[in-house]
């Protein structure tokens, strides 16, 4: 007895490629109808490194999960994360496995959601890195099966980013699935049915890349575990998974009672109950019932036996539970309440951060837990950044290289690994044991080398250099001309600079911070976008280039007894900036300070990886300082050492605070207008949380401004709570913070990320570093109590000024800190007389590539992907190095600024140029998979009238308007050399 519905057309399209039928039990009219989506959440490095987790549990999760779908049409399951399946994929799989997937997947019996190598975190991660790990794991699905996920599955990252909805969408996902937000918010939206909504991500983007959304509710992705009958977990009866061997007897701990004829009515009654009490908090009759939880399905077989014949048993009952029940994907169930054709609440560009459990379990603190590998993990996006568009140059103009091209690939594909790996929920947050963090830095180190190795190798190659020179090469991987300095470690205090036909180059040496023996050499290079230039740094051998830079050390001072002017005390000037004890146009204070912490619960709430729950008020930290001033005609730089007493050896936090002066004829903007700040934090005391707190005379009202993963801003007004008022006030700092008042704006951009906080008019306080230990049972069976003894070394640039001129600037300031050039260069010997030859005659690259400053070329890469651009065609054999993938990103918001947030027309031909001679360029979905001329994601009825949308024309000369936020993705080709 079954009734036949018509999807709509355009759904069914989506979902199979072909127009069907949805085929639903009649007992559906008028019933709940639960879709049981089978699902394992398989953390990439959370508790146990990738390999333990493939030998415990994950490699059993697909072969039999594969196995046990085979033995059934009805069975289903969605895979989620890329890395475990790659891994079982090209390891494990049987050839008969691979024909099983491709079968299981044709007939929508398993289906990929997210398709990214990773869950990726949402609080902490960078835009660029977000769409990395999802174009690697997109293209490894499309060429491999030519299948495109079209629905996330992001149940755990800790808060939701506004950010990530806009991606999504972008990347072609018809919905998008979230489940961990602040507790008391969930709560109010289950008891109002507000779950569910229209989320339009950006403000500038607004309803051309919004996304339909569902929060899950307080159950969250895991099955309920409670049974009535039973003190074992429910409907997990292959139990839980055991580490480091799985055990031989395949008994394994807490699974659930086997169904049988005599427990089979309770096991219903309780699962129905729960479908029910779901059922109420949305507004359909479809519930969403997740089966399954961490770690879960490592035997599929006595799961799949179990639960076939509960739901024949609640089918076969309907009319009494007023349920009915089936296997499903994410796509199944989206598909139906699409097909209710409700129209749906909006919600605005908002996110969903900081995120809290409870009123003492606020989850900011690991917006800064293991800053060291924050900053590695940067710092390795950074350098792919570069490597990705060196090696597409180098390709494009050096078709008959003697470098080995899929070599050179392989290189770059495990720095692309290591950094999608990384941006996990358990990764870059620094959530992870200290096991996993080791072998998340581990793979980045590897990755890293191998770049630095292959970037050097073609320098070699297009130069025909010696590897032993006394030539710094460096790199611009912005597409913009850049004016700013480079700095060198030099063991000779007297040197020259030269560039290539022989000139001098301004630069400046001087004593380094960091050793007695060493020299900090700053050279100023101008470098046009995408582009190198090479500079000759020689000893001086008598007559002398550069400037020195003069030391004036102050005595160690007892900061308890407040600040004194010092007579002797002399001003830091720039033409942008005067720092000196007095009172200036704006006030500006900074001082370290540490949040004291418990780590014993029973005497309160604890810190730990995730949590921060201060005891107090930040208090500080030094008793003594130390000064030394070195002034210079380039660089002036304040070094300030803070001790915990007067008498103390060694210091535990350090200052280093730069300012540059530009010569004339040199474009300086940038540099003049940022002061540059490096931090030495640590090791720490344990329980302590370091801060920086900047204070000023501007009346803000605690309002601040933090972006979402270096996309967008988002305001941040200050709540007062009951419980926990500090620790709920943080917030992500991925890339840039600000405060301001009516006409002045201060704002902070970080190389990594760090928490973030407003906690008095004025004021913006980041948290550098944290060392935490607690007696906590869970903590300490996992090893996650975060006792960190490293010392770390964060970057800030402060920039200060009007609202308008920082709108200007900052925004290109935050890609210049992201993107710094990077430094190439053989051993300082001094022996040769003369440059060499080859040096003086060409450069490196003959044409740059630059665009205009709202701009931004996001990404530059040959991904090497097999597959046909023409879905239904499939290639096979080596990487493809004809296709160049290219993004632009426009900068700026809607209305952000009277020229900047203007459209911008760009000639992807002439841009080019340098490459060679463009054949065709096709534009594409943000992870390249989908042709946005056949892309039709789903519409999703609101109440809003929907806008004109922009353009997205490609003219026949290949010229492209990029509007406000837009990211615009294309495949370019070019004419064979």
């Amino acid at each position: 007895n079954i009734v036949l519905y018509w999807t709509e057309t355009e759904t069914a399209d989506q979902i199979s490629g072909e127009t069907g039928l949805l085929i639903v039990p009649a007992a559906c009219r008028g019933q709940l109808r639960a879709f049981v989506v089978a699902h394992s959440h398989m953390d990439v490095g959370w508790v146990y490194t990738v390999q333990e987790s493939m030998h415990a549990y994950a490699a059993n999760v697909y072969t039999s999960v594969v196995e046990e779908l085979m033995k059934g049409k009805q069975r289903k399951f969605i895979a989620v994360e890329q890395e475990f399946f790659r891994l079982w994929w090209d390891a494990v799989a049987t050839d008969k496995h691979k024909q099983q997937v491709h079968q299981l997947l044709q007939e929508g019996q398993l289906e990929f959601v997210i398709g990214g190598q990773v869950m990726h975190d949402e609080a902490v991660t960078l835009i660029d890195d977000q769409i990395l790990q999802l174009s690697e794991g997109h293209g490894f699905l499309y060429e491999t099966f030519g299948i495109r996920p079209q629905f996330s599955w992001h149940v755990d990252p800790f808060g939701a980013s506004a950010t990530t909805p806009t991606v999504f969408a972008l990347a072609g996902f018809n919905a998008h699935l979230i489940s961990r937000i602040d507790y008391d918010l969930k709560a109010d939206m289950q008891k109002n049915k507000r779950l569910q909504f229209v989320w339009q991500g950006s403000p500038s983007l607004s309803e051309s890349q919004q996304i339909f959304t569902h929060v899950m509710d307080q159950y969250s992705y895991c099955t309920p575990s409670q049974l009535p009958f039973s003190n074992r977990s429910g409907f997990y009866w292959n139990g839980f998974a055991v580490f480091p061997d799985p055990p031989k007897d395949g008994v394994y701990p807490n699974m659930s009672l086997p169904v049988t004829d005599t427990n089979i009515h309770p096991y219903a009654q309780a699962m129905v109950a729960n479908i029910k009490e779901r059922a109420a908090w949305f507004r359909t009759s479809d519930v969403l019932w997740p089966w399954g939880c961490d770690k879960q399905f490592f035997n599929a077989s006595v799961q799949y036996s179990n639960m076939d014949l509960l739901l024949d048993y609640i089918n076969k009952h309907s009319d009494e539970f007023g349920v009915t029940v089936q296997y499903a994907t994410v796509s199944d169930y989206f598909q139906a309440v699409h097909s209710k054709n409700l129209t749906w609440e909006i919600r605005d560009s908002q996110d969903f951060l900081p995120y809290s459990t409870e009123p003492f379990q606020a989850w900011t603190g690991f917006y800064t837990s293991r800053s060291t590998l924050k900053g590695v993990a940067r710092r390795a996006s950074s350098l792919l950044y570069a490597g990705e568009s060196f090696f597409t140059q180098y390709v494009r103009q050096h078709p008959e290289s003697s470098i080995c091209k899929c070599g050179a690939l392989k290189q770059l594909q495990s720095l692309r690994w290591a950094v999608s790996e990384v941006q996990h929920h358990d990764g870059i947050t620094g959530t992870e044991s200290p096991k996993v963090k080791n072998m998340y830095m581990d793979n980045l180190m590897y990755g890293m080398f191998n770049v630095k190795k292959l970037m050097a190798s073609l320098i070699f190659d297009m130069n025909n250099a010696k590897k032993n020179g006394d030539y710094v090469i460096v790199y611009n991987p912005l597409a913009w001309n850049i004016t700013t300095f480079v700095t060198v470690s030099v063991s000779h205090s007297s040197m020259n600079v030269y560039d290539e036909l022989g000139n001098f180059v301004p630069a400046q040496i001087q004593s380094s911070a960091e050793s007695h023996s060493t020299y900090d050499l700053y050279i100023l290079v101008e470098i046009s976008g995408l582009s190198c230039k090479k500079y000759i740094v020689k000893p001086s051998n008598g007559k002398r280039s550069v400037f020195i830079g003069k030391s004036v050390k102050y005595q160690r001072k007892d900061a308890t007894r407040g600040v004194q002017q010092s007579p002797d005390l002399l001003p830091v000037v720039n033409d942008c900036y005067q720092i000196m004890e007095t009172n200036e146009t704006v006030q500006l204070t900074q001082e370290f300070l540490e949040y004291h912490v418990n780590g014993d619960v029973m005497k309160g709430p604890i810190s730990d990886n995730y949590l921060f729950a201060p005891n107090s008020s930040a208090v500080p930290v030094s008793k003594a300082v130390e000064m030394e001033i070195v002034f210079g005609n380039l660089v002036t730089e304040i070094r300030q050492y803070f001790y915990s007493n007067i008498t103390a050896q060694y210091y535990i936090y350090a200052m280093y605070t730069r300012l540059y002066l530009v010569p004339e004829g040199y474009d300086g903007k940038l540099l003049c207008h940022r002061i540059e700040q490096e931090y030495s934090v640590g090791p720490l005391e344990v329980n302590r949380e370091a801060i920086l707190r900047t204070s000023t005379n501007l009346s803000t009202g605690q309002l601040l401004y933090t972006d979402d993963n270096g996309y967008q801003i988002q305001e941040r007004p200050f709540k007062t709570y009951v419980n926990n008022t500090a620790a709920r006030n943080y917030y992500p700092m991925v890339q840039t913070a600000y405060i301001e008042d009516n006409a002045t704006r201060l704002t902070l951009l970080a190389e990594r990320a760090h928490g973030v906080s407003s906690q008095g008019n004025g004021q913006m306080e980041v948290m550098l570093h944290r060392r935490l230990w607690n007696n906590l049972q869970w903590d300490l069976n996992f090893n996650l109590t975060l006792n960190d003894s490293s010392v770390v070394h964060p970057v800030f640039w402060l920039i200060l000024g009007t609202k308008s001129a920082t709108t200007v600037l900052y925004r290109t300031s935050q890609q210049a800190l992201e993107h710094r050039p990077i430094v190439m260069f053989g051993q300082f010997s001094g022996d040769k007389p003369e440059l060499p030859r080859q040096l003086q005659q060409k450069s490196v690259h003959s044409s740059p590539v630059t665009v205009p400053p709202n701009l931004h070329v996001q990404t530059l890469s040959i991904p090497g992907w097999r597959y046909s651009s023409n879905h239904t065609e499939q290639k096979q054999g080596d990487a493809d190095f004809s296709r160049v993938l290219l993004r632009i990103r426009h900068l700026y918001e809607v209305g952000e600024d009277p020229v900047l947030s203007q459209p911008v027309t760009v000639n992807l031909k002439s841009l080019l140029k340098g490459l060679g001679s463009v054949k065709s360029v096709e534009e594409r979905s943000l992870t390249g998979t989908w042709d946005i001329n056949t892309l039709k994601r789903w519409k999703w009825k609101t109440a809003q009238n929907p806008r004109f949308s922009n353009s997205r024309n490609i003219s026949e000369e290949y010229i492209v308007t990029v509007h406000p936020k837009e990211i615009r993705t294309f495949f370019v080709y070019f004419q064979d050399q």
